[in-house]
């Protein structure tokens, strides 16, 4: 009895603990889901009122979405672009990955450092040839080009191709002798493999994208193409002294991302565990 107690309360007061930081973390989130159902006047009513005394989330949602500068039109930018991008790229960084781990030639060690080498550089010394570059082809001010500049990733391909390296050879071989091609064994052996990790990378390719400020900045100019991002930043600037239609904008920006991550925890936790046992 003296050892489970001893190996009980530490597991309780570690509980605890966690729970209160839980909290914590969501006292944030919960007063600004809370401020945007409430009428301006009672925003910073002093002590803080957790529970709006009066309800207004209808007026402030159908502002928010229907207004002067309606959501849904960014939202449905945002979807596209972020929808369109995650595809692409794990799809290109899945086949990349594969390649740089299971085909072997000449150059292969070599040429993925020098594709590695290129994580180094950062995206903002870059930008004036890329923007130079997209306006001379063509790609500015479209969600193409948005499309286009996210969806070849580094992280994304070596992220991957460490999980390929851990598909056994044995299975590669096997199926080489029945005659299967590189883009079968892909298709068949190893992406189900590995698809846990792919599940991870698409859904922080999609968190990345949704919540990408300085590409929609710099590559667009066009209200109707605008992404939320650049939307809630305008919304903001014109509705600045208005905080219920601001936190009614913030809680539309960000409920997509919590229902991608709930619908997709167990696959980023197998991805995770998928990267433990691997290691």
């Amino acid at each position: 009895m003296m050892t489970s107690r001893r190996i009980e309360w530490p597991r309780a007061v570690l509980a605890l603990l966690m729970f209160a930081a839980s909290i914590l973390f969501l006292l944030p989130f919960f007063w600004m889901l809370m401020t945007s159902f409430k009428i301006e006047t009672e925003v910073f009513v002093y002590p803080i009122e957790w529970i709006p005394r009066t309800w207004n989330a209808v007026e402030n949602y159908k502002e928010v979405w229907f207004g002067d500068y309606p959501f849904y039109v960014y939202y449905w930018n945002s979807i596209k672009v972020a929808v369109a991008t995650t595809f692409i790229s794990s799809l290109i960084s899945s086949l990349a990955a594969y390649g740089f781990s299971k085909i072997k030639f000449a150059a292969s060690q070599g040429l993925f450092l020098i594709v590695l080498a290129t994580y180094m550089i950062p995206s903002q010394a870059i930008l004036v040839p890329q923007f130079i570059l997209y306006r001379n082809i063509g790609l500015f001010d479209s969600h193409l080009g948005l499309i286009v500049i996210s969806s070849f990733s580094v992280l994304g391909t070596f992220m991957l191709r460490q999980f390929f390296m851990g598909v056994h050879q044995d299975f590669i071989e096997s199926a080489k002798i029945d005659g299967a091609g590189h883009l079968r064994i892909f298709r068949s052996i190893g992406l189900p493999l590995v698809k846990p990790a792919v599940a991870t990378y698409a859904i922080l390719r999609f968190i990345w994208t949704w919540n990408d400020y300085q590409n929609p900045l710099i590559f667009l100019r066009t209200d109707k193409w605008f992404t939320l991002p650049l939307a809630m930043q305008k919304f903001t600037s014109m509705s600045g002294e208005f905080y219920s239609l601001i936190m009614a904008g913030a809680v539309s920006a960000i409920f997509p991302l919590l229902i991608i991550f709930i619908i997709g925890q167990k696959s980023v936790i197998e991805g995770i565990a998928l990267g433990g046992v691997k290691g």
